[in-house]
C-alpha cells in the first residue's frame, strides 16, 4: 500500500514509517522542513512538504494514497500553551482526510489520547469524555467520519509512549528531577500511568491500517495501545531517583504546581490505567518490547544524549 503519514519524523511517526517500510508498504511522509524531508528520504520514504495547517495539501496527499496514518499533533505543555488552538488544527486536518477518503473504502488511522477516568481501567468500549484542561478532539472527529463511509480507526496513546529517544513525559520528568534535585510524586503516588513501547505502538498502527477493511477492526474501532496496564507513578519516580541519585519525595496536590511546571502538575496526578484486551483479540497484537520500568532501568533515558533530546 502507498501510505501517507503525518508526524512522520516524530518520535512515534518515525517508528511507524520504519514499521511500514519493513513490511512492504510505500510511505509518503509529511515534512515541515528540508531536514525532515531529508530524514524521510534517508529512511527510504518519499516526502511531501507541508504542515498540519495546510488542509488543502493534506487532502491532496490523502487522495493519492491507499491509506492514511495521522500521528501528527501540535504538542505544547508549556505554561503559555494553547491546547484549544492545537485541537482546532487537528480537527481540521481530520476533516480534510475525511473529505479525501469518504466513500473510497481506504483506511484512515488516527492517533488520539487514552481517556483517564479515576479508579476505572479504561477499555476499548469506553469513549473519551470531555477534558476541559486538554480539549483534544481527535477521537470524536475520527469516529464522526464513520457516517461518511470512512474506514477509520483510532489508536489511543497512553500517558507514556517510551523508548530510546523519547522526548516526551518521562524525559521531561527526568529533567524536572535534575533541575529540582528531587524526584517527586503527588500524595501516595498510587495513581497509575498506562504505557507502551514505541516499537509495539508502531506495529499496532500498521495492523490497524492493514485490518481496517476486515471485521477484525470495524469502522470506528477504538484501539488501546497499552503494554503496561497501570504503572504506579511512585514507581516511575523511584526509578528516576535511583538513576539520578536524588531523593524521592512526596508532594501535596497544592505543592505539585510548584514542582511540576505547566500542565505537568496535572499529568503527574493522572490515574489512567487501561486495558488492551480487545485490541489484542481483534488484531492479534502482542507487545514484545520492555515495559516502562524495565526500559527506564536499561539506563538510556539517563545518558547525556537522551538529556539533550529534551
Amino acid at each position: 500500500m502507498r501510505v501517507f503519514v503525518t508526524g512522520a519524523t516524530g518520535f512515534i511517526g518515525s517508528a511507524v514509517v520504519r514499521e511500514l517500510l519493513g513490511n512492504g508498504h510505500e510511505v509518503v511522509g509529511l515534512a515541515r522542513s528540508e531536514a525532515s524531508a531529508a530524514a524521510l528520504e534517508a529512511a527510504g520514504a518519499l516526502a511531501v512538504r507541508g504542515t498540519l495547517e495546510d488542509t488543502d495539501g493534506l487532502r491532496a496527499a490523502a487522495e493519492t494514497a491507499d491509506g492514511v496514518i495521522h500521528t501528527g499533533y501540535i504538542h505544547d505543555f508549556s505554561p503559555t500553551a494553547n491546547p484549544a488552538a492545537a485541537a482546532a488544527v487537528d480537527g481540521a486536518a481530520i476533516a480534510a482526510f475525511g473529505d479525501a477518503l469518504a466513500g473510497t473504502g481506504k483506511p484512515l488511522v488516527i492517533a488520539a489520547g487514552l481517556p483517564a477516568v479515576p479508579g476505572v481501567t479504561v477499555t476499548e468500549n469506553d469513549e473519551a469524555p470531555e477534558n476541559p484542561h486538554y480539549p483534544r478532539v481527535s477521537e470524536r472527529a475520527a469516529v464522526a467520519l464513520v457516517d461518511r463511509g470512512v474506514r477509520v480507526s483510532v489508536v489511543r496513546q497512553p500517558p507514556s509512549v517510551h523508548g530510546a529517544g523519547d522526548p516526551h513525559f518521562v524525559t521531561a520528568l527526568i529533567g524536572i528531577a535534575r533541575d529540582t534535585g528531587r524526584s517527586a510524586y503527588v500524595g501516595d503516588g498510587a495513581n497509575r500511568w498506562s504505557a507502551v513501547h514505541r516499537l509495539d505502538d508502531a506495529r499496532l498502527y500498521r495492523l490497524a491500517l492493514e485490518s481496517a477493511s476486515t471485521a477484525q477492526a470495524p469502522a470506528g474501532a477504538l484501539l488501546n495501545a497499552v503494554g503496561d496496564e497501570g504503572v504506579p507513578f511512585r514507581e516511575i519516580a523511584e526509578v528516576i531517583g535511583r538513576h539520578l541519585d536524588v531523593p524521592v519525595k512526596s508532594v501535596t496536590a497544592q505543592e505539585a504546581s510548584g514542582h511540576f511546571p505547566g500542565a505537568f502538575a496535572l499529568f503527574a496526578q493522572f490515574d489512567a490505567p487501561a486495558s488492551s484486551a480487545l485490541t489484542r483479540q481483534r488484531l492479534g497484537w502482542r507487545p514484545t518490547q520492555p515495559g516502562l520500568i524495565a526500559d527506564l532501568d536499561q539506563g538510556h533515558y539517563f545518558t547525556v544524549r537522551q538529556e539533550s533530546a529534551r
